[in-house]
């Protein structure tokens, strides 16, 4: 099981132990066809697959989020495989002050910065526009990371992407053995309802497991979450 985050919160030396665990993750980085080769080719195949469909959609959307202010594309950097940093793309779905909102936000509601603090989400998260609710709970608004599946930043399934300044709060190893994904076993269970150390449990798991059976079963449940409009 994890270790608790305050554990990575109060050591000093948590820098240096996430370099050790990187190494470790790499080290322990098991072979195989699906892993190393198969899973890749399926990402590409199906993405180049959605390509007619999806992008006059996300034309469209991009095309609403603008005319009510602000940029459509929103871009942020998240941790990759082997921690490498790369540029992830949504569609802009917060005010455009978001940084400063959630600042003021937080510090002014204690229950909400406690709520932050364990899962680096709010369930009630005051930046997130009227159409950006629609989005993320139709989970629309990350159609734009196909882009970064087709480059190999991203898989179809893996980890949820991790912010920089997350990293010394993660006590995971098999995130840095993967690619990030767009749906994995963390956004089809319990998503909101776990704290960010089992979230790292959900993706040592996933590593250990990884198969083309596992990847279908979460593709297969992600379109059942999305239908329900849980959002991944």
């Amino acid at each position: 099981m994890t270790a608790p985050i305050g554990r990575f919160i109060e050591d000093p030396q948590a820098p240096r132990a996430l370099q050790a665990r990187k190494l470790r993750a790499s080290h322990r980085r098991k072979r195989g066809a699906y892993r190393s080769v198969v899973k890749r080719v399926a990402d590409i195949l199906l993405v180049l697959l959605a390509v007619p469909m999806v992008l006059p959609m996300v034309l469209m959307l991009a095309f609403v989020v603008s005319r009510k202010g602000g940029r459509p594309f929103y871009s942020q950097l998240r941790v990759g495989k082997d921690g490498k940093l790369f540029r992830m793309w949504k569609l802009r779905t917060m005010v455009v002050n978001a940084d400063e909102m959630i600042t003021g936000y937080l510090n002014s509601n204690p229950e909400a910065k406690a709520e932050w603090d364990r899962t680096q989400k709010l369930r009630n998260d005051p930046r997130i526009s009227e159409f950006g609710h629609f989005l993320r709970k139709s989970s629309l608004d990350e159609l734009p990371q196909l882009w970064n599946v087709l480059k190999g930043d991203m898989s179809l399934v893996g980890p949820r992407p991790m912010l920089e300044y997350q990293q010394p709060l993660y006590p995971g190893l098999g995130y840095y053995a993967l690619r990030p994904g767009l749906t994995g076993y963390w956004q089809v269970t319990e998503r909101n309802h776990s704290s960010f150390a089992e979230r790292a449990w959900h993706d040592d798991r996933y590593e250990e497991e990884l198969s083309l059976f596992n990847d279908v079963k979460v593709m297969y449940k992600t379109v059942d979450v999305v239908l329900k409009g849980t959002g991944v």
